[in-house]
């Protein structure tokens, strides 16, 4: 035997308090009647009064209170086997850490407006595996498909402009790791968001695109940045700006959304082009598309159940309630009593 939610048991201080503060009031009543004379006296010119039935009334509400209470905190014994069923479908994101990511034209950057997406996608997850690609100027799968979210957003954590020693932005690299990190055997269940300013620097992404495509993974490209352009900002060790990345004459590098390129890499495989917001309202909309699509079976396990046996003393409680209803707190007229 087991309660499933004892957190409920507190609710018995309550009755409790509930009995004593009752049986105080009947004791007070008592008192105060002796201030007119002797009881035995007064009881006996009022014989329909009946303290002790006026006890009784209480305990029946407070014994049905308190079943109320074990109700309330689920009893439950005996067992069954339950299969548990596990359905969803495998998204993959490929976050962009190359240095164009560090501008400003977001708040607080790129980057970490991108690694805030990320976490939003966890929260809208329902049963599907998640896993994670880091890329700048080549890619590398950082989470393999998951279903622990935890692990997944404690590898999100320690990912920075550092982690891959390549700058750059290789869009393909991104798309080729993230389509081999999914099951090969497979041909749907598969879809890809890429988080990027979308600055390709080889141009075959798109390529890329059409091949992720035969092998069943469908692309959304969310933008991050703006299209009119930022600075990218130097950082020392300690993270604090020290001068704007500039070119070999000197000038200072403005870094551009490309929405462009990420437009036509979501459409070569049936996926769509998000501009990130504040509102997250992209995610919404991808999400409301990758709902309908068909999921797969990730994981099943027998799994031991407890019976809710809750019924049995929330009907004893209903008896106990209704029979005080029928319980008068006056004693029935004996013969020889003058009825007033």
């Amino acid at each position: 035997m087991r309660f499933a939610e004892p957190i409920h048991f507190y609710l018995l201080i309550g009755v409790a308090l509930l009995a004593v503060f009752a049986f105080w009031a009947i004791a007070r009543k008592k008192k105060i009647l002796t201030l007119f004379g002797e009881l035995p006296l007064i009881m006996k010119n009022a014989p329909y009064i009946s303290f002790a039935r006026q006890r009784t009334k209480v305990m029946l509400v407070v014994v049905g209170l308190v079943f109320v209470c074990l109700a309330l905190a689920r009893l439950q014994f005996g067992t069954h086997l339950e299969l548990l069923k596990r359905e969803g479908i495998d998204i993959i994101v490929a976050l962009d850490l190359s240095n164009s990511m560090l501008a400003q034209d977001v708040k607080p950057s790129r980057m970490e407006r991108a690694k805030q997406e990320f976490r939003s996608i966890i929260e809208r997850l329902q049963g599907d595996r998640i896993g994670l690609v880091a890329f700048a100027g080549d890619a590398f799968v950082q989470c393999p498909l998951t279903l622990d979210y935890a692990a997944a957003q404690m590898l999100l954590s320690v990912m920075d402009q550092n982690t891959l020693t390549r700058q750059g932005t290789s869009l393909s690299a991104a798309i080729e790791a993230a389509t081999g990190a999914f099951e090969k055997n497979e041909k749907k269940h598969k879809v890809l968001l890429l988080l990027t300013d979308g600055e390709d620097q080889e141009g075959d992404a798109v390529e890329l695109a059409r091949e992720a495509r035969r092998q069943g993974v469908k692309i959304y490209t969310i933008g991050v940045g703006s299209p009119n352009g930022e600075p990218i900002p130097v950082l020392d060790r300690r993270g604090n700006q020290v001068d704007f990345k500039k070119d070999d004459k000197g000038e200072v590098i403005v870094s551009k959304l490309d929405e462009l390129t990420l437009q036509k890499i979501a459409l070569e495989t049936g996926g769509k082009y998000y501009h990130a917001s504040a509102g997250e309202l992209e995610l919404d909309r991808i999400f409301s598309e990758v709902s309908k699509l068909e999921k797969k079976e990730l994981e099943s396990a027998l799994v031991t159940r407890y019976d809710d046996r809750y019924q049995w003393p929330l009907l004893l409680a209903l008896m106990f309630i209704v029979l005080e209803f029928f319980v008068s707190e006056r004693k029935k007229p004996t013969d020889g009593e003058v009825h007033a």
